[in-house]
């Protein structure tokens, strides 16, 4: 005959069901029946009696925002989400949830994008029609100018450009550009300088000399490399460089160095420039290099053979991980991933290649968060039930935060904040804790 447990509270061990990975059994001591429910019934009693308020749940709705399925909207890094939705731009406070501010834009936008306390505006445009850029006040929504083209910032400089890209282009981190670039000012729009490309270039930002205005760098596909003073336009260096497969991802700035990848008599090779006069430092092989990739303070190279992280000014390597297929720098953290972009593999640290916290299993939400963690979720059946999960340095794997309601998607990641689309037709800000408990 079973026990009496009238009055005797049961606890429920819900394991996998709760949406914790296989890989996170744990052995355990057997204690006699009566200890665990005597206990717990202690425990109870001293919470109400002795403890305050609960603290408040890991994962909890902030705000949310009827949205259409193709309304875009945009994290800036002043703390605020603007959503385009409905014929209007509205303006949300992410630390309060508060509306700041909405403006009608009854043009739909395909892309926002933010700098220098502006939302730049890109409308969708009719056939080979360039639709333009208009600029927006981020403090109050009001316009503050609109250019015929398309308008590009580059971040930490200041520096804003009117360019034509060249359509055939892959994402990185400059940008492939033809004809004429010119540089705006970002508060009236008004061009400062404008220089001409023959034919196409690579246009990304350079570290300056302490002091130094902010400096940008033209790779152009005559195989020369032309570096600009960004704020007066001035020529400050021209140098013949190899010939190469010039996009937005080659050539790369890492530790303070220009790093282009091309080809040499034996094969690939990586070769370094000084960013402050274009000047050759050092060329080496490297054979298989089908990508550089700044992780931390070094440069990996990413390749047939796995990843290879080198140090940016000498070139002198640094450790190799064959078993590694990519890596990506989110926010200060850098993320290894083994079987594609679907698949990370953990938290690493750049400086050695030591796996952090596995998060083998687990997808990357995107977004930039605080506080050197990252958000990862992951699907469990039945249903499936989609879990977020919180990986940060001094965890061994990702710590459970909440399961996502159903009709979840497209989540995005911000300091303390996850924003994830509904199938339901909205937009929903959850407030999480990294803290355990």
């Amino acid at each position: 005959m079973g026990a009496d447990t009238a009055g005797v509270p049961v606890v429920i061990d819900l394991g996998m069901d709760r949406g914790e990975p296989t890989a996170y059994h744990r052995g355990g001591q057997l204690t006699p029946s009566w200890f665990a429910p005597a206990l717990i019934a202690a425990l109870l009693l001293f919470s109400v009696t002795a403890s305050g308020p609960p603290p408040p749940p890991p994962l909890a709705a902030l705000l949310r925002v009827v949205i259409g399925p193709g309304d875009p909207y945009v994290v800036a890094d002043t703390g605020q989400l603007v959503v385009q939705a409905a014929g209007e731009l509205t303006a949300y406070d992410l630390e309060t949830g508060e509306r700041q501010w909405r403006v009608a834009q009854a043009v739909p936008t395909y892309r926002l994008r933010t700098g220098d306390g502006l939302l730049l505006l890109r409308p969708w445009g009719a056939g080979n029609t360039e639709p333009g850029t208009t600029a927006v006040s981020l403090r109050d929504g009001a316009q503050q100018w609109h250019n015929e083209r398309s308008v590009v910032s580059l971040d930490g400089t200041g520096l804003m450009f009117a360019v034509d890209g060249v359509r055939s282009q892959s994402f990185g981190t400059g940008r492939r550009v033809e004809r004429a670039v010119e540089a705006l000012d970002p508060d009236g729009g008004l061009a400062r300088w404008r220089l001409w490309v023959p034919s196409t270039a690579v246009l990304l930002s350079v570290p300056a000399p302490a002091g130094a205005s902010a400096r940008i760098l033209l790779v152009r596909d005559d195989a020369t490399a032309h570096l600009y003073d960004g704020r007066t336009g001035a020529l400050l260096a021209v140098r013949d460089v190899p010939a190469a497969n010039y996009d937005p991802g080659n050539p790369v700035v890492a530790g303070d160095q220009v790093l282009l990848r091309h080809p040499g008599p034996s094969g690939i090779e990586v070769t370094a420039y000084d960013p402050a006069t274009l000047r050759p430092m050092w060329t080496e092989p490297s054979v298989g290099t089908l990508e550089i990739v700044k992780c931390g303070e070094l440069a990996c190279l990413v390749g047939l053979d796995g990843v290879r992280a080198i140090d940016p000014a000498t070139g002198d390597a640094r450790w190799h991980r064959p078993g590694w297929r990519s890596v990506e720098t989110v926010g200060d953290r850098v993320v290894a991933y083994a079987d594609g972009p679907q698949a990370p593999t953990g938290l690493v640290d750049p400086a050695t290649g030591r796996l952090l916290v596995d998060v083998t299993g687990w997808r990357l939400v995107g977004g930039i968060t605080g506080g050197g963690e990252v958000l990862v979720t992951r699907d469990i059946a039945p249903g499936p039930r989609t879990m977020v999960a919180v990986a940060a340095p001094g965890l061994s794997r990702p710590r459970l935060l909440a399961e996502l309601p159903a009709g979840t998607r497209e989540c995005q990641a911000a300091p303390e904040r996850l924003i994830c689309r509904s199938v339901y037709g909205e937009l929903i800000v959850w407030s999480y804790r990294t803290e355990a408990g």
